[in-house]
C-alpha cells in the first residue's frame, strides 16, 4: 500500500509520518527533507529550490517530481509521501511513478498552524527539532543533544506561515477533492493530540 499523507505545514505531518513508518515499515519520502538537504549540501537544486522556499512559494512541480522519481526508482516498497503532492499536477505526475492507494487528510486550523509553528526551533549543530509550547529545550536556546544553537527557520516567522498557509489553500486544497472523489480520501482533525492523530491513521491503513 502506498499512501499520502495530505494537509498543511504545521499540521503535524512528519510527527505521525515516522510513527507510521515504525508501525507499518513503509519507506518514508518527505520532499522538504529532500529539499533541505539539497540547500544544506549547496546543490544546483538546493540553490534552486531556496529562494522559492524562504519566500514560502512552492518549488516547482518538474522539480520535485524528478526528485520522487529518483528516489522511488525501481522499488517494489510500499512509501509515505509525506507534504507530496501538493499540486493537481503533482499527484498525476506522481500516479504515472506508482499508484495510491490510501489519502491521509490531516485537517487544521490557521490559527492552530501558526500557534504550532512560530514556536518551532531547530538546533544548528545536530538539526534536532524543539518546540517552545510542546518540547521546549532545557535550556532556553540551548540543544538538549549537543548544546548547539537553536534557532528559528526563515520558512517559521508568522507572515511566512501565513503566506505559506494561503499558498496552501489556493494550490493544494484541490487535492482534497481530487482524491475524495477517487474513494480514497480518510480525513483526520489533526489538531487533536499526537497520540489521537496516530490512533486515526493506524485504523484507516488497517481498513
Amino acid at each position: 500500500m502506498n499512501v499520502v499523507l495530505l494537509g498543511p505545514p504545521g499540521a503535524g505531518k512528519g510527527t505521525l509520518a515516522s510513527r507510521l513508518v515504525e508501525e507499518f515499515g513503509f519507506v518514508h519520502i518527505s520532499t522538504g527533507d529532500i529539499l533541505r538537504e539539497e540547500v544544506a549540501k549547496g546543490s544546483e537544486l538546493g540553490r534552486l529550490a531556496k529562494g522559492y522556499m524562504e519566500r514560502g512559494e512552492l518549488v516547482p512541480d518538474e522539480v520535485i517530481l524528478g526528485m520522487v522519481r529518483e528516489r522511488v526508482g525501481d522499488s517494489k516498497d510500499c512509501f509515505l509521501f509525506d507534504g507530496f503532492p501538493r499540486t493537481i499536477s503533482q499527484a498525476e505526475g506522481l500516479r504515472e511513478i506508482v499508484p495510491i492507494h490510501l489519502v491521509l487528510y490531516l485537517k487544521i486550523p490557521e490559527e492552530e498552524v501558526v500557534r504550532r509553528l512560530s514556536a518551532r526551533r531547530v538546533c544548528r549543530k545536530c538539526g534536532a527539532n524543539y518546540n517552545l509550547i510542546t518540547n521546549p529545550p532545557k535550556v532556553p536556546g540551548v540543544c538538549d543533544k549537543c548544546g548547539g544553537e537553536l534557532y528559528q527557520r526563515p520558512d517559521d516567522r508568522e507572515e511566512v506561515i501565513r503566506k505559506r498557509f494561503r499558498v496552501y489553500l489556493e494550490q493544494s486544497a484541490p487535492l482534497i477533492d481530487y482524491y475524495r472523489k477517487q474513494g480514497i480520501l480518510r480525513e483526520i482533525d489533526a489538531s487533536r493530540s499526537p497520540d489521537e492523530v496516530f490512533s486515526q491513521a493506524a485504523e484507516a491503513i488497517r481498513g
